[in-house]
């Protein structure tokens, strides 16, 4: 399936048989209460045939009864009209009471299934997310992911539970008014249930408008959420460069964008309601008109004609609002249908039925013949060949955009070659379990992410079953002792989202530490050093030197002093293997690409450094 999340158009948006039974083991958990709740419902919904049925024993006994009329009960007179006249009105508030209790309890079982259900599917949601490739995230934008992994969920089960509630009790209420209609005059109540029939039609039109409507916003949604992301990220950016009002404009279009799509909407669904209003009022007219004709003949009393009158406005007033209600249920199939779009996505990296475990690096690692593409036909590495020994240290270096990142990525199956293999020990890493094969793997990388929380969290996720004396050790390996030293809660500092409050140099060393305390044979330093000043970098590269004792080391950088210790240095130039030596043997090469490279960048920081 492809991981581009704006080409997810749910396509099951009207498969409903199929989108409730994916969803029903999300409600199995809670199905008890939500039973309940739909038992509640259909009393609810008989309920509002009471007050209508009421009215005919009110007119007939009480206003136009007789003040004569007596019933002997047990011996006992009992007249009729007294005795219903003082009845009634403690009937209405026993009533009232009843009907407000059964609604508190519905609904607090309504929004307590819908966030079980909501939370199970985040859940997850969230773990599918955690398994998918680097490729996943670079394909998609960060609104766009947070709106179909957060937004979506909610939108699908807190609605289906509560669309569910509603459709029972209305069903019932239907069913309830229905009868008081046939109780009080068959002929009138086929006029009223064909008139109604009538009046519903239009919804069977709105269903494709509101999917590709409901698509679209989820789309703009994703891009305003993407926009809020970059203005906070990028803030100091956007500062420098006077961009507010760029993203003012940009936002203003979103905005622009979601409100026409709802208008749009509104145009294509907003004529229903007043055409069952016109179609439901005709329904009304001939009802009266029917109705006094029966009255006159004496076929029907005023009580049973006022009791069908406020049974078929109670029928009509569901009936009128059918369009919105439909609506908003159309709205919540196809969310679902996107949610469990989300669950179709397969990572395309992931270890094979019959994956061995790594253990270790005993000889080298190879790259034969790879070739590699991002996107279909457009090439990034071509036939590139490398042999590493065990405890080399390779500096891969060249142009910008040469593919330097590129090999590293493979190492590690962030990505996954399209030919060719990248071998450890002479094995297929293909054919290495995945957790497996990464855990043989440290990382430092040039803008190290740190999570929130605190330092002592950060570099725990190297060996969460690390002792104290092995965290003090890479503490002091890293050179991070001395800060450490300068803060009041040292180690249990919380360093705050994305670890902001340490400068680069400090997250350099946090990630350093990591990446000792996993102690994996093979490291990736990936323009470790690149963003810091000649100060920070000093410590930092004497944090390096100790990660790098007794390791296989791929180096990125633009570092003078780190390519030239390095056993060999591979120049990559568009997506080939260049030139391969020590920094003395390919500065032999008359015309050189790493000759021309030193000479031109790495000699000037040497002499800047000199001079310095």
């Amino acid at each position: 399936m492809e991981y581009v999340l704006k080409n997810t158009i749910s396509k099951d948006a009207f498969k409903y048989g199929y989108l409730l039974q994916k969803i029903y083991p999300y409600i199995k958990p809670v199905l008890g209460r939500a039973l309940l709740n739909v038992l509640i419902a259909v009393p609810l919904g008989l309920l509002d045939g009471v007050v209508a049925l009421s009215l005919k024993p009110y007119l007939d006994l009480v206003v136009n009864g007789n003040p004569e009329q007596v019933y002997m009960v047990m011996g006992h007179p009992i007249h009729v009209q007294a005795t219903f006249a003082a009845i009634i009105p403690f009937g209405i508030v026993g009533f009232a009471l009843f009907q407000g209790v059964l609604k508190y309890v519905s609904n607090y079982l309504t929004d307590w299934t819908g966030q079980k259900v909501s939370n199970s599917l985040k859940i997850d949601l969230f773990k599918k997310l955690t398994y998918l490739d680097p490729q996943f995230y670079d394909v998609n934008s960060s609104g766009l992911v947070l709106t179909r992994f957060l937004s979506d969920p909610d939108a699908a089960s807190k609605s289906i539970i509560e669309s569910l509630k509603s459709f029972i009790a209305t069903f019932f209420g239907l069913v309830g008014l229905v009868g008081v209609l046939l109780y009080n005059s068959w002929r009138l109540a086929i006029i009223g249930c064909t008139i109604m029939a009538i009046a519903i039609t239009p919804v069977i039109f709105i269903r494709k408008k509101i999917k590709s409507v409901s698509n679209a916003s989820m789309v703009v949604g994703g891009n305003m959420t993407t926009n809020f992301n970059e203005t906070f990220a990028g803030n100091k950016i956007m500062a420098a460069y006077n961009l507010q009002e760029d993203q003012n404009k940009k936002f203003q279009n979103q905005i622009h964008q979601q409100f026409d799509l709802a208008m749009s909407l509104t145009k294509r669904v907003g004529w229903m309601s007043p055409i069952m209003y016109f179609v439901c009022s005709i329904g009304i007219a001939l009802v009266m008109a029917y109705g006094n004709h029966l009255i006159l003949s004496g076929e029907m009393t005023a009580g049973s004609f006022a009791s069908f009158v406020t049974s078929l406005l109670l029928l009509y007033k569901p009936t009128k609002t059918l369009g919105n209600t439909l609506t908003s249920l159309q709205g919540t199939f196809v969310a679902m249908g996107r949610v469990f779009e989300l669950f179709d996505l397969q990572p395309h990296i992931k270890s094979a039925p019959d994956a061995v475990q790594a253990h270790g690096l005993k000889e080298s690692i190879e790259f034969r013949n790879v070739c590699f593409e991002y996107v279909k036909d457009v090439p990034v590495l071509k036939n590139f060949n490398l042999y590493v020994r065990k405890n080399e240290t390779i500096a891969l270096v060249g142009n910008s955009g040469g593919g330097k990142s590129t090999v590293v990525s493979l190492i590690p199956r962030f990505y996954d070659v399209t030919s060719g293999s990248v071998n450890i020990d002479g094995v297929d890493i293909r054919k290495f379990e995945l957790n497996s094969l990464r855990e043989q793997i440290s990382f430092v990388f040039q803008d190290n992410f740190l999570f929130s929380g605190t330092i002592r969290d950060n570099i725990m996720m190297g060996n969460e079953h690390a002792g104290e004396a092995d965290i003090d050790k890479v503490v002091r390996m890293s050179h991070l002792d001395e800060f450490i030293a300068t803060l009041d809660k040292g180690l249990d500092t919380y360093v705050g989202e994305r670890g902001t409050t340490l400068s680069g140099g400090q997250r350099q060393r946090v990630a350093i530490a990591r990446a000792m305390l996993k102690d994996a044979p093979i490291v990736i330093l990936d323009e470790a050093t690149s963003a810091l000043d000649n100060k920070s970098e000093a410590i930092v590269q004497k944090a390096l030197d100790n990660l790098m004792q007794n390791k296989t080391v791929f180096v990125i950088a633009h570092r003078l002093s780190t390519i030239k210790n390095a056993d060999r240095i591979a120049v990559v130039n568009e997506g080939e293997l260049a030139e391969l030596g020590t920094h003395e043997d390919l500065m032999q090469i008359e015309n050189g690409i790493y000759r021309k490279l030193y000479e031109m960048q790495f000699k000037i920081q040497e002499e800047a450094q000199e001079v310095g």
